[in-house]
């Protein structure tokens, strides 16, 4: 047997769904802060207290897991627009086998990436999903697996690009850390030299192994029948159009392009940053309103995409109460001080970036991440004398990195695609290990 055939039968034998692996993270953060947190009384009262943390951290996502749903199911209603169905399909028309196929995703993916996290979930998966299509309508053979990998390929990238938290924060007149650091602009860390040199290499380096991922990995049409039934489905209830009011919803979506631009403006005047979870949900529902034409149409759209979200919906609060474990115990600054003990001027941005990705595995946020991690490694970057923005954009990079086998942010993409964790992680272990080496030099080198 191959060792290509031997990988795959391995991750899909031993791999979890991402559900009982937000499960299985959940017992072990709970088992780490109790016996390596300090002990408040016995066992039980000690357990008894991070129960509480697990319960209170539960509910302190509730307003970013309807923003991540909405920016799904929108984003997913927009893709279903005849516009933007004919320009998927045109883009999607390019490649003709897996390994073109993954280069081009992988490519358009990481573009999206630099510009907006969110709206890189969704281009990567909806991407992926019509090139499968088209492939599938063609009855070629293609490797879902690896082209649903090249489409969340820009989640390794995201926190180096105009939608990362950390940068952002630190470059707020009124963050959190301003009397220990200052305000540190954009164009210390996400426009440094440094930054610009590994976003480059990422953007040639990472469709390029997915390219020689798509031809070593033998295709296969084990979703040649799932996508046939898919694209019929949505057909049927698109062409449901019972409420053909179309000046209704010309008259809807203007009103709210028009308060988009305003708001826009009014926050462009006062030097504000206005592009947020909330202004690209707020598009996304404007143009979704705009381009089906009808309130009929959409709302088909609307109930189409709604099947993708049920991962977020259930798995989002497991993983909001594992943070609350993890910030309310005290594990987070136990993690994060093992890392500066051991520590030098010269180790310490490496450090940095490794704690950064394993915290990412128990804290799948970069603001949430900065917001416990940021002041301990901020503290130790002074003590050792090295530069902040450094620090900042180690800290970044490790949090990003470790998307590639956490399938937290992976749910929307499998929602839209239909692919399980067990298909994609395989090949985005590859993308882990390559973006670690162009990570670990560049902050060794820059």
């Amino acid at each position: 047997m191959s060792f290509s055939r031997s990988y795959i039968k391995l991750v899909e034998r031993f791999l979890p769904s991402p559900f009982v692996i937000a499960i299985l993270l959940s017992g072990i953060t709970f088992a780490l802060a109790l016996f390596f947190t300090e002990q408040d009384g016995n066992l039980f009262k000690q357990s008894q207290s991070i129960l509480g943390y697990w319960q209170t951290g539960f509910w302190e996502l509730l307003a970013f897991t309807m923003q991540m749903v909405l920016i799904l199911l929108l984003g997913h209603t927009l893709a279903l627009t005849p516009f933007f169905s004919r320009l998927i399909n045109k883009i999607g028309s390019i490649p003709t086998n897996t390994a073109q196929a993954a280069f081009f995703i992988s490519f358009f993916t990481i573009i999206m990436s630099f510009l907006n996290w969110g709206l890189c979930l969704v281009f990567g998966a909806i991407l992926s999903r019509r090139i499968g299509e088209n492939f599938t309508t063609q009855n070629k053979a293609f490797n879902y697996g690896v082209l649903g990998a090249a489409g969340y390929s820009g989640m390794m990238v995201w926190h180096g690009g105009l939608s990362a938290s950390a940068p952002l924060k630190v470059a707020e007149a009124n963050h959190f850390l301003i009397e220990e650091i200052g305000i540190i602009g954009i164009s210390e860390t996400l426009f440094s030299n440094m930054n610009i040199v590994i976003s480059l290499l990422l953007l040639i380096a990472v469709p390029t192994l997915f390219y020689l991922l798509g031809n070593y990995f033998k295709p296969n049409s084990d979703y040649h029948s799932l996508l046939s039934h898919q694209q019929e489905k949505v057909k049927e209830e698109l062409s449901d159009d019972s409420e053909n009011k179309a000046w209704i919803a010309y008259v809807l979506g203007g009103v709210m392009f028009i308060s988009a631009v305003l708001f826009a403006f009014d926050k462009i005047q006062s030097n504000q940053a206005f592009m947020d979870l909330n202004f690209v949900n707020f598009l996304l529902l404007t143009f979704g309103i705009l381009l089906h034409g009808s309130l009929g149409k959409f709302m088909a759209a609307v109930n189409r995409g709604i099947q993708g979200v049920t991962g977020i919906v259930i798995q989002f609060p497991l993983y909001s109460g594992i943070m609350g474990i993890m910030k309310y115990s005290g594990l987070v600054i136990l993690i994060s001080d093992f890392f500066v003990s051991i520590s030098t001027a010269t180790s310490f941005p490496i450090l940095t970036f490794f704690s950064a990705g394993l915290v990412n595995f128990f804290v799948p946020s970069g603001g949430g991440q900065w917001a416990v991690q940021g002041p301990i490694v901020v503290e130790a970057a002074k003590a050792l004398n090295i530069p902040i923005p450094k620090i900042v954009m180690a800290l970044s990079y490790g949090d990003q990195i470790t998307n590639m086998l956490q399938p937290f942010w992976a749910l929307p993409l499998l929602g839209i695609t239909q692919l399980k964790a067990k298909d994609i992680l395989p090949y985005s272990l590859f993308a882990l290990i390559l973006g670690s080496l162009i990570f670990i030099v560049g902050l060794l080198v820059c």
